[in-house]
């Protein structure tokens, strides 16, 4: 799998490093997104091809990678005018990094298979960190033998990725990361808040019980931040609602019952009310100090 025609649509936060790992392991890389002039900067450090639509990006590609908002923007860019599915080749493989429904991504994994492509979802975990790293978590559904070819590819930018089984997997658990996430979050928000009010050394705090049951790797890389009222690093609350409405709109289809996850969900919406849209989702301690104004 090395050498091979590559593209990738979407050059965000996450997508830019990602496909910035394509291109320094020697693959032939061709960019889209929706703002040109993103592509050029792109390639402009790591050399490779800004193409002005999906289409172009994915004419003749091996491989075809998306990180991009949501599902009217991952159909956008695959089934929409000008769309990638318009120029795919038989036996390519559509990777996804988004973070989208099950529901897309089954939708999808069947338009590619009538065009003799594979589609595999592949959502990621470790935020922009991760990414400039190189060391996200990929969770990854469809067909086994398709998964087993891509994994090496895609391991360029992740530090773990396993296969889950069949599609729409990857994306329900990226919904069980998302969910643990947001509960870790408010007890972390809810910890640092009592440690304040009760007069501790936040700091002496989290370095001692970070050692213990109570240790994440929430407390441990944003308590500072936190302590300091700082939230402008991370994954941003507007796409944590985002994933967790696609989370309670599934639950709601398996009868799972998600009543912690329900009313963070909310919390985070009073967050955004809060003028947080993009504040990262450590920021949940900020609602909480709102309560003494």
């Amino acid at each position: 799998m090395s050498n091979l025609n590559v593209s990738f649509l979407g050059l965000g936060v996450m997508g830019y490093h990602m496909a910035g790992y394509l291109a320094k392991a020697g693959h032939n890389v061709t960019v889209y997104n929706r703002t040109f002039a993103k592509a050029e900067k792109w390639v402009a450090e790591f050399g490779g091809t800004a193409a002005k639509t999906p289409a172009e990006a994915a004419n003749n590609a091996d491989m075809v990678f998306v990180c991009v908002g949501n599902d009217d923007d991952l159909r956008s860019v695959t089934t929409g005018e000008g769309g990638a599915f318009e120029t795919i080749k038989q036996g390519a493989i559509f990777v996804d990094n988004t973070t989208v429904s099950a529901a897309v991504t089954r939708e999808l994994y069947e338009v590619a298979k009538a065009k003799g492509a594979s589609f595999i979802d592949a959502p990621v975990s470790g935020g922009e960190a991760g990414a400039i790293n190189g060391k996200l978590t990929v969770m990854c559904g469809g067909d086994e033998d398709v998964f087993n070819k891509a994994e090496p590819v895609i391991s360029l930018y992740a530090q773990k990725v396993k296969y889950l089984g069949a599609s729409g997997n990857g994306q329900l658990t990226k919904m069980v990361n998302q969910i643990c996430i947001a509960g870790i979050l408010q007890g972390l928000a809810e910890g640092v808040n009592f440690a304040q009010k009760a007069g501790l050394d936040v700091e002496d705090v989290i370095e001692t019980i970070s050692k213990g049951a109570a240790q994440s790797w929430q407390m441990e890389n944003r308590y500072k931040t936190m302590n300091k009222g700082e939230y402008n690093l991370g994954f941003a609350v507007d796409w944590m609602v985002k994933d967790l409405d696609i989370v309670l709109g599934t639950a709601k289809t398996l009868k799972a019952a998600m009543p912690a996850t329900a009313t963070i969900t909310e919390y985070y919406r009073e967050v955004q009310n809060m003028g947080g849209n993009r504040w990262d989702t450590s920021s949940l301690l900020k609602r909480l100090q709102s309560f003494d104004k």
